[in-house]
């Protein structure tokens, strides 16, 4: 779990932005040993409702004759929906329910998704999923791999071998790209900071993947991070790291235009392509000014 393994993420700091003191690094590993423990472990693992959704007001034979849209939903605990405790708040059962109503026809949804995955254990998912290929593909996943020091080149290069041979099996593919973990309010700074700019050069990079693989990329950190960042109570959960049932309602809100416009089905206002460049990136980029201050408080600290 992202949780259990943030204490790397004093090393992928300074792995990301170089030159910290020894008393700047002792910093962030005292840092991340904190997150861990005010996150704690989920008590309980994500709940499952898969099955087969129907518009509200759907029946009568005619209706029952045809056949449900097949959706996969891939990826890490987000795509699992870990932290809700009631299935209709998972992010699979509110996006099968909004394409059943969207499309006015029934989706059967199967859920892959594995609490803890990075991008390397992305493949056993997708060997799952083509033992009988779906219409429709949701892929989350990113996290993990800033958690676990997995390069952007290798963690996006995986994600776009898979969703290729998805898109080549003629399944519609859809990826949220990696949140910003910079609005995990128990990360503390500089910590946090740090690890914002990973997940959102990350986020970047996972799009022109995807776009380069033939799939339609959603920039999560762009699209909700103001929220995260204003309404935290509300939109986490009680370890405060992954979403609360609202949290995964409103991610599910901006993935569902997306879902519908990969198979051509969407009849609202055009959708908006992604950012070339996440202007949350752009906003938020460390710099070597801010190493440099951050050695040099130190070196007062302990010349007092």
């Amino acid at each position: 779990m992202i949780a259990a393994r943030l204490l790397r993420l004093a090393a992928v700091g300074t792995a990301s932005v170089g030159g910290l003191s020894g008393a700047a690094y002792g910093l962030l590993n005292e840092q991340s040993r904190y997150a861990r423990r005010v996150i704690g472990l989920p008590g309980n693992g994500p709940l499952n409702a898969d099955g087969t959704y129907c518009p509200e007001h759907f029946g009568g034979e005619a209706a029952a004759a045809i056949p449900p849209l097949e959706f996969a939903v891939l990826g890490d605990s987000s795509a699992a929906g870990l932290g809700v405790e009631v299935a209709s708040e998972l992010p699979g059962t509110l996006l099968a329910s909004g394409l059943a109503e969207e499309l006015e026809r029934p989706v059967r949804l199967h859920t892959h998704a594995v609490v803890g995955s990075t991008t390397r254990g992305l493949e056993a998912q997708i060997d799952a999923v083509l033992r009988e290929p779906p219409r429709l593909a949701l892929v989350l996943i990113g996290a993990n791999d800033v958690t676990t020091r997995i390069p952007v080149r290798t963690s996006t290069g995986l994600l776009e071998q898979g969703v290729s041979r998805l898109t080549d099996e003629g399944v519609a593919v859809v990826v949220g790209t990696c949140p910003d973990l910079g609005v995990v309010r128990p990360i503390p700074q500089p910590l946090r900071s740090i690890v914002r700019r990973r997940s959102l050069t990350l986020a970047t990079e996972q799009r022109r993947a995807v776009e380069r693989s033939g799939g339609h990329a959603v920039p999560l950190a762009d699209l909700l991070s103001p929220e995260f960042l204003t309404r935290p109570v509300e939109l986490f959960g009680p370890d405060r790291f992954h979403p609360s049932g609202a949290g995964y309602e409103m991610a599910a809100d901006l993935l569902l235009p997306t879902l519908c416009d990969a198979i051509g089905a969407w009849t609202g206002i055009p959708v908006p392509r992604a950012p070339a460049r996440s202007a949350a990136l752009e906003a938020r980029r460390p710099t070597r000014r801010f190493v440099a201050r951050l050695n040099l408080w130190w070196g007062h600290r302990a010349e007092n």
